[in-house]
């Protein structure tokens, strides 16, 4: 819902609502025949000049990036915002040097939670389960749970839960709906693990080509469409978990009838000690094998803010 209400309209008409030259084609990764996975590769051969990047996917070109979403770090859309702000200029900093990116702006796809097909009751429920993850460091928690984490695409997740392939599997609610899940689980625990950061970034060649003048154009443009989607995404996710769970009003999704599981205080607290225990101590060691100040750089951004 992002990409299409917010997203496609946004670049389809940016000439003309930020008074640039340029004439922009869009192309959704379905029609570029281009997997997201590539995209700051994509962006740094010059073969896009701005690309929408779905950060965990792209980290393993620059782990750096990661540091903007580590399991347990953003709880709410609040924490998510405060810790993207801080870590921001870093992220940037390092594209820029190494992969000819500037970020012009993150925003959240939404709080990913977990769908289950048996009935859970809690977080320790997971011990021993088949979990499909989204990323190394959500596979990383999940192994903390005594979990099994299974990256698989999206698109097989349904049938796999269905046909008991996994157990259980992690995304925002309204990924959820439009993909069937409540179809094959039965549970949601609401819980969010992360925020599922995405980016907007362009070529630095492209950029330092523009006037100082288009640059402040695109750059404000960019930034009114990034402050729009934190807020539609929270609501987005709202109305998802509404229609995943039978509630009203659903205005956007089908309606579903998954039980929520209740999140506990200890459930809260397994999440939040994660990021120190497993979280973070984990990406520091990968990041900083290819970024030495990766470490250093998060805590005293994000980390200083904790």
């Amino acid at each position: 819902m992002i990409q299409k209400n917010k997203e496609q309209p946004f670049f389809e008409n940016l000439a003309k609502t930020a008074g640039l030259n340029v004439n922009i084609q869009y192309s959704p990764v379905d029609v570029a025949g281009i997997p997201d996975t590539d995209g700051l590769r994509v962006l740094k051969s010059g073969l896009f000049g701005m690309v929408s990047l779905r950060l965990p996917q792209v980290s393993r070109d620059e782990p750096t990036v990661l540091g903007f979403d580590l399991v347990g770090l953003n709880p709410t859309f609040e924490a998510g915002k405060k810790n993207t702000d801080a870590y921001f200029a870093t992220v940037d900093k390092r594209l820029q040097a190494q992969l000819s990116a500037k970020l012009l702006g993150v925003w959240p796809a939404g709080p990913q939670v977990i769908f289950c097909k048996p009935q859970i009751k809690g977080l320790a429920d997971l011990k021993g389960r088949k979990i499909r993850v989204g990323d190394q460091n959500s596979a990383n928690f999940a192994a903390g749970l005594g979990a099994s984490g299974v990256p698989m695409p999206f698109g097989e997740v349904q049938q796999a839960l269905a046909r008991g392939v996994v157990d259980c599997s992690i995304t925002g609610p309204a990924s959820a709906n439009s993909g069937g899940w409540p179809e094959a689980a039965r549970t949601v625990m609401p819980l969010a693990l992360q925020l599922a950061i995405n980016g907007y970034a362009i070529n630095l060649n492209v950029w330092k080509q523009m006037s100082p003048a288009d640059q402040a154009k695109l750059q404000q443009a960019v930034d009114r469409l990034v402050k729009d989607i934190w807020t539609y995404s929270q609501e987005v996710a709202d109305d998802a978990h509404r229609c995943n769970t039978g509630a009203s009003p659903c205005t956007a999704g089908k309606s579903y009838k998954l039980a929520v599981v209740p999140v506990t205080p200890a459930d809260l607290a397994t999440v939040k000690n994660a990021l120190k225990e497993r979280s973070l101590p984990t990406w520091s060691k990968q990041c900083n094998a290819v970024n030495p100040s990766c470490e250093a750089d998060w805590n005293a951004t994000i980390g200083a803010g904790l």
